[in-house]
């Protein structure tokens, strides 16, 4: 009977990640629209994923505490139902076509979905032994990155559709004309917004019914030979490292994900064709998850997992630097792979042996997602920064920017070598003497 419940529980928490994984990887559509509608730079351009992901260091510790007067299932209901509202923010928004107004809906969105991650992971960590957390957390994965790409195909199709035609009418109208084309570009996010924002109402009044079973972490921290029970949450060297690792992962994911239409753009393909890139990173991610549920723990350790996926990412960065054109923008779509099995063998490797901190891990390991706030936006200002060099130096434009986006992604190199250090040593600090 458990085992059956776990599985409803499992099935049910699977169609929460898929809802997030929807919402969360549309970014990919939405940053070249605005970039478009709102005549940004590509760092302001950026700032989506900014909005979205700066919520988590809001919104995390404060959703540790809700967490703790409400429980998990009615902390997942209020997630969902401030996610419809961030959606409905989308409707003003684009009435008025300001940037501040769609950031504010990302970011209320944003914090739902803290609420509701806070909630999630630390649920189906906790749902079933710690050694399989991994292959719990890849079946999250599957579900979440397979709305990300349903998501990102269907946003792009209706955010991107004519997007090239319409930078070429702004190029040559005039002010009343770039007004009116820009306006009917920023109307057709009102009917996809007041869609999500039903779906999220409805599914947020009926998770409040679902038959999930009642868990909770073991109250007894795991304590090593010779030293007392922790006291304090800093007295867990490793769960910090994992903090660390989990940030510099989700700024790497998001790179991969939300700057892969932009890159193909500067490269020269049309909007038509680049929509469909983030797909592409998101279904090596879902394959890669597939692979993780079949081989952890059974065939190998979610170390083992951690420390590959960190190799490939290093790999993978090196290639982005070093080819040109749609080779490149594969081993952009590439790093999906590398990046599948990271969030799934952090999660465990770092709530193992927390106790009663295990809330307050989560949450701080929830913060960690800023990660997606900080590291593209850097990105993109690096972008910016080198482009304008180049332009400066005689370089065109159109080139300029293909060169510095390409050039950019150097930035990934130090992300991935830190998950490579957390893999390899960082995690084992709880066993060392200090």
């Amino acid at each position: 009977m458990q085992q059956k419940n776990n599985t409803v529980a499992i099935i049910i928490i699977a169609s929460l990640f898929f809802i997030f994984g929807f919402v969360t990887w549309i970014n990919g559509a939405l940053i070249p629209f605005m970039k478009t509608i709102n005549e940004l730079t590509e760092s302001q351009s950026y700032l989506v994923a900014t909005a979205s992901y700066i919520s988590f260091v809001v919104m995390a510790l404060p959703a540790s505490y809700i967490l703790g007067k409400i429980g998990y299932k009615k902390g997942m209901s209020l997630g969902l139902i401030i996610m419809a509202i961030g959606a409905l923010v989308f409707i003003p928004a684009a009435e008025a076509r300001t940037y501040w107004v769609f950031l504010a809906g990302i970011f209320i969105q944003g914090i739902g979905m803290t609420i509701l991650q806070t909630a999630a992971n630390p649920y189906i960590t906790i749902l079933g032994p710690i050694e399989s957390g991994a292959k719990r957390i890849a079946i999250m994965g599957i579900a979440n990155k397979t709305a990300g790409a349903l998501g990102s195909l269907i946003f792009g199709a209706i955010l991107l559709a004519g997007i090239d035609k319409t930078k070429e009418k702004l190029a040559e109208a005039n002010l009343e004309e770039k007004n009116v084309l820009l306006d009917t570009m920023a109307d057709s996010v009102f009917m996809p917004y007041v869609i999500m924002a039903g779906v999220l109402f409805l599914l947020g009044i009926l998770i409040k019914k679902a038959p999930l079973p009642h868990v909770e972490a073991s109250e007894e921290e795991q304590i090593v030979e010779g030293k007392t029970a922790k006291t304090s949450i800093f007295q867990f060297p490793y769960l910090w490292l994992g903090v660390i690792a989990l940030f510099v992962y989700v700024g790497a994911e998001v790179i991969a994900g939300d700057t892969i239409i932009a890159y193909g753009i500067s490269l020269g393909f049309t909007g038509e064709e680049a929509k469909y890139f983030t797909t592409y990173t998101l279904l090596a991610m879902v394959a890669t998850y597939a692979l993780g549920v079949f081989l952890i723990p059974k065939y190998i350790k979610q170390k083992t997992a951690l420390i590959a996926s960190a190799v490939l990412g290093i790999v993978f960065s090196f290639c982005i630097l070093n080819t040109t054109g749609y080779t490149s923008v594969l081993f952009v779509a590439a790093l999906g792979i590398a990046n599948a099995l990271v969030w799934p063998a952090i999660w465990p490797l770092t709530l193992d042996g927390l106790g009663k901190f295990t809330k307050t891990g989560s949450a701080l390991l929830i913060m960690a997602i800023s990660g997606g706030a900080i590291i593209p936006p850097l990105y993109g200002r690096i972008v910016d920064a080198n482009k304008h060099e180049m332009v400066t130096n005689g370089i065109q434009e159109a080139e300029a920017i293909a060169t510095a986006s390409n050039e950019s992604y150097w930035i990934l190199i130090p992300c991935y070598a830190i998950i490579l250090f957390f893999a390899i040593w960082g995690h084992k600090i709880k066993n060392w003497k200090v």
